[in-house]
């Protein structure tokens, strides 16, 4: 009898640790993708997200962080979360707005007047209603960290006023806000994925792109590149996300661990991504390339027709309340 009840006790706990898969007794390995080299705020605040869980965990739960889309672009990183294969990505709005349209609210032209403004946005009600759209697609988002205000840059000219951007081949990210603001610039909007991109600006299959300064360094484009210009024209955030498959596995102990490990990791990157951005003006101007201002306000006129169509759409109502709140 006491055979019997014990080889039932020892079923059970074995039942019991299949089924939580993040018991106490057995090591935990979890992997982080993201698409950005390791000299980026986004890899360096990935690692330190893993170190924290590890420590936290006592060494219990460990997270690879793979980056450089090792593991696939932004996109492909997008489905493998919601279907479990990958447990974290530090992704692009971009590609998350594919899946949960409300992101690309934040990335209307010329919103915030300045990344703590849209920091303050992310932080407040909107920012948790992104979390809730998220989290019925499958994702969980652990924070919403900083891809910074994005500018242009190109081989051909100086970019200056709307005319500048005529007939430019320029580069964008799987976003349709960012090729809805491009076209109303004139440019021809032309979507390359990022670890492509050095490569196709070398070749001319494009003749600029526009990203936030911090992922134009890292990446090396001002290589390939004569000018930039501060236009300012997006913001973009870098949504932490987490499958929501990993999440439900964990216990409400891992979950707190993890939460509080993001919350860290979220003010590092956003802090390392300001102070890079903050300095690299003058490290470009260092380096040969030619930094120009815009017309601001004329800019701002071209790009009416992009609130006309975002605020009139499927997330209209949702965009009005972005812009209410950031305005």
């Amino acid at each position: 009898m006491k055979t019997t009840s014990l080889i039932r006790r020892t079923v059970l706990a074995t039942a019991l640790l299949a089924i939580t898969g993040f018991a106490s007794a057995q090591t935990v390995k979890l992997t982080l993708a993201h698409g950005n080299p390791p000299d980026n705020p986004r890899h360096i605040a990935s690692v330190k997200f893993a170190e924290t869980v590890k420590a936290k965990t006592n060494g219990r739960v460990e997270i690879q962080v793979a980056h450089s889309a090792q593991l696939g672009d932004d996109a492909a990183m997008v489905t493998a979360l919601r279907s479990g294969t990958l447990d974290f990505s530090a992704n692009s709005q971009g590609a998350v707005s594919s899946t949960v349209p409300e992101f690309a609210a934040l990335g209307m032209p010329f919103l915030f007047a300045d990344v703590q403004k849209a920091w303050t946005v992310m932080d407040g009600a909107i920012g948790k209603e992104l979390g809730d759209k998220a989290a019925a697609k499958g994702m969980v988002l652990l924070g919403l960290w900083d891809n910074g205000i994005r500018q242009m840059s190109n081989n051909k000219r100086p970019i200056k006023s709307p005319a500048d951007m005529k007939g430019l081949k320029m580069r964008t990210p799987p976003d349709a806000v960012t090729v809805d603001i491009m076209q109303s610039m004139g440019a021809d909007a032309q979507q390359i994925k990022f670890s492509e991109l050095y490569v196709a600006l070398q070749q001319g299959v494009v003749d600029g792109q526009e990203n936030p300064l911090t992922n134009i360094a890292s990446a090396k484009l001002y290589e390939v590149q004569k000018y930039i210009s501060l236009s300012g024209h997006k913001y973009e955030s870098t949504p932490f996300l987490m499958s929501k498959r990993t999440w439900d596995r964990m216990t409400p102990a891992d979950q707190k661990v993890v939460t509080e490990a993001a919350t860290e990791a979220t003010q590092l990157q956003r802090r390392l991504n300001k102070e890079v951005d903050d300095k690299l003006v003058a490290d470009l101007k260092a380096k040969g390339v030619q930094i120009d201002t815009i017309d601001r306000k004329a800019f701002i006129d071209a790009c009416a027709p992009v609130y006309t169509k975002w605020t009139s759409g499927p997330i209209g109502e949702f965009v009005t309340r972005v812009v209410q709140a950031a305005r």
